[in-house]
């Protein structure tokens, strides 16, 4: 039924007649990130500016930094619907300076948060684990799969900000003097796989996660507190660097996430109707959550779940959207 409805999606773009309009729109490559959510918001924008706005859709999948470099080196992608900004933040606010780039929306997702994070085990068997402090104390308590000996602290895959993030702040904390080594979980897949075997089996886990996420909700992680202030000048320019760009790091909280839908000015300027769209388009926790569990318990792609929001969430979808779009979309379904 699904390959039915998605099927009939497709071919209700041509008897829309929302091609017609391509002229207007034109080419558009969206930066997919390679996480759930980012899969999903790529996949439902896609599917919003083809079918509403008569876009010819393409789609670039890789993580934070490789968007961002190829965004303002490259020119391309046109957008990304859902960036973490901070890691690029120097990158990024330089290129809205030049005028090159645009925060199209400054918040599609309200609620969001990152930083590391402790399974719901181990909060529970140590509630004496209240902030970094405490956790750094007890190596022995989240052990090495490779060094037993040592706490493994999990961090991001290759490509996404928060590896720099979290590489710089474990040096800044001392964590391998004081028993400590990093775990590299490879990619997105791996990193959920780690969270999802130590919950299941009621370990001890520690390492950076971000909500809203399914595995966040689903396995109860809990947020651990640097109780550190936070100096902006140390984040921008040397926490979020490559570790050879970052002589001295020092402690730090994680900094207040700014997700943005970021677009280059000349797609905006090219397509205002796709441009207003995107600046509407906002989801609280709960909505994308309710989505992200779709994908998780259906094992389905972003654009799956994105086309059972169209279907099921006209209510919000629709005040999104101008009339017109609006007519197409509902068409098409």
């Amino acid at each position: 039924m699904k390959q039915l409805i998605t099927a009939a999606l497709t071919a209700g773009a041509l008897l829309s007649g929302a091609q017609t309009f391509a002229a207007d729109c034109g080419k558009v490559v969206i930066g997919e990130m390679n996480w759930a959510s980012g899969e999903f918001l790529a996949r439902l924008d896609g599917l919003i500016m083809k079918e509403g706005y008569g876009c010819e859709v393409e789609y670039l999948t890789a993580g934070t930094m490789p968007q961002i470099t190829s965004m303002t080196e490259k020119g391309s992608p046109h957008i990304a619907s859902e960036l973490w900004a901070n890691a690029a933040a120097v990158v990024i606010d330089a290129a809205v300076a030049e005028k090159r780039l645009v925060k199209l929306n400054p918040a599609p997702i309200t609620g969001a948060g990152e930083g590391w994070m402790m399974s719901a085990a181990a909060a529970q068997a140590h509630p004496e684990l209240k902030t970094i402090d405490d956790v750094i104390a007890r190596p022995d308590l989240f052990p090495h799969p490779e060094d037993p000996s040592k706490g493994g602290l999990h961090t991001c895959p290759s490509g996404w900000g928060c590896q720099l993030s979290t590489n710089n702040l474990f040096r800044a904390f001392d964590m391998e003097a004081k028993g400590w080594k990093l775990i590299d979980t490879g990619s997105g897949a791996g990193l959920d796989g780690s969270i999802a075997k130590a919950s299941e089996r009621g370990e001890n886990w520690l390492g950076y996660y971000w909500a809203p996420t399914v595995f966040a909700a689903k396995y109860d992680l809990k947020l651990v507190d640097f109780n550190s202030g936070f100096d902006k000048d140390n984040w921008d320019n040397c926490i979020v660097k490559p570790v050879e760009e970052c002589d001295n790091p020092k402690r730090s909280k994680w900094t207040v996430s700014e997700v943005v839908s970021l677009a280059q000015v000349d797609f905006a300027k090219r397509a205002p109707e796709v441009a207003a769209y995107v600046g509407k388009r906002s989801f609280d926790s709960n909505m994308l959550n309710k989505y992200l569990v779709y994908m998780d318990s259906n094992q389905a792609p972003g654009e799956e779940a994105a086309l059972e929001f169209l279907l099921n969430e006209e209510a919000t979808w629709s005040t999104w959207v101008s009339e017109d779009a609006k007519a197409k979309i509902k068409k098409s379904l």
